[in-house]
């Protein structure tokens, strides 16, 4: 029997999938303590080092070389951790990527480049990860994750989601909104005026869209609301319903749950996937009439792709699925 990597996806190349939760630390002790609740919790969610806005101005170097020795060591368990570094145009840009690389980079999961201002800035951020790799003799390449936050990057969103190297893409709200200089109302900063909108709600939409266009990863941003599980989960379920998005920043440990129970798929939507699918395979990947009672649909490879990615990203998410299609499709 094929696998569905190979038959559903006609460029040969499947979409990205990533954990669907991703978790910011920026002091040492929070970077320490995200990592073992990591460690124990399994590679649910990814752990993202700040070196951006956790680095004290002029102790950049050591902060970066504290964050890589840390993704370098066996506290990152899973090998999902990354790191987020100053912007392109920043003087310690290149400065993060020789420390984080040269310490970390066979370990790192991708690196986040926020402030984009247009597709070139993109280009120039991923080769100089690539450059700066091969230079360090590392053997793989690293991911790229970029923050979209600027004018000029939303209006270049799709040039940048087609870039190979860029595995995702996030919204910056807060940078966003302040970019529109008081039109926006700080209500929009809320995590239900977020939604509402119309610039902010479009921004997001672009983003998504662009994402799925190309197989990236549309990541949603920050709720500033700390401690309070039921906001944020209403939240993450609007952002992946409503809006696309299959993956959300955390900024306090009580996120992390409410978001990978939001945007992860249910028990029935793994359910449905693994029945839909292993009788698919049976069937060479032709047509099938879906014996479940409630259903009784016909489905084909639009909807196979559908439910491989409910898989995918059910597998990713750590969530059980059966030994027949572990078996089958992830053995």
């Amino acid at each position: 029997m094929k696998h569905p990597a190979e038959v559903l996806h006609e460029s040969g190349k499947q979409p990205a999938v990533l954990p669907v939760c991703d978790h910011y630390a920026g002091s040492e002790k929070l970077m320490q303590k995200s990592l073992e609740r990591q460690a124990q919790a399994g590679p649910v969610f990814d752990v993202t080092l700040d070196c951006e806005d956790g680095a004290a101005v002029g102790k950049e170097a050591e902060h970066a070389e504290m964050a890589a020795r840390l993704a370098a060591s066996d506290a990152n368990r899973h090998g999902r951790v990354g790191v987020r570094v100053h912007d392109v145009n920043h003087p310690s840009f290149i400065s993060d990527l020789e420390i984080l690389i040269g310490i970390a980079g066979h370990k790192l999961a991708y690196i986040t480049v926020p402030k984009l201002n247009s597709a070139n800035d993109a280009l120039n951020a991923a080769e100089s990860i690539e450059r700066i790799g091969l230079e360090m003799g590392l053997g793989r390449k690293i991911p790229v994750h970029v923050l979209i936050e600027t004018h000029g990057a939303l209006r270049e969103v799709f040039r940048i989601a087609a870039h190979p190297a860029i595995e995702c893409l996030s919204f910056g709200l807060m940078d966003f909104v302040s970019s529109h200089r008081g039109a926006i109302p700080a209500h929009a900063l809320t995590a239900e005026g977020q939604f509402d909108h119309p610039l902010v709600a479009r921004a997001k939409l672009e983003i998504a869209a662009a994402c799925h266009a190309y197989g990236k990863v549309p990541s949603h941003n920050v709720v500033t609301e700390l401690n309070a599980p039921e906001v944020i989960a209403r939240a993450a379920l609007r952002a992946g319903r409503e809006f696309g998005y299959t993956r959300m920043w955390s900024i306090h440990p009580s996120q992390i749950d409410p978001i990978v129970g939001a945007l992860s798929p249910t028990a029935t939507d793994v359910e449905d996937a693994e029945r839909i699918l292993l009788a698919a395979a049976r069937a060479d990947w032709g047509p099938i009439r879906d014996g479940d009672p409630r259903a009784g649909r016909l489905h084909d490879r639009a909807s196979y792709r559908y439910y491989w990615d409910v898989l995918r990203r059910a597998h990713a998410a750590g969530m059980r699925v059966s030994a027949e299609a572990t078996r089958q499709f992830f053995s």
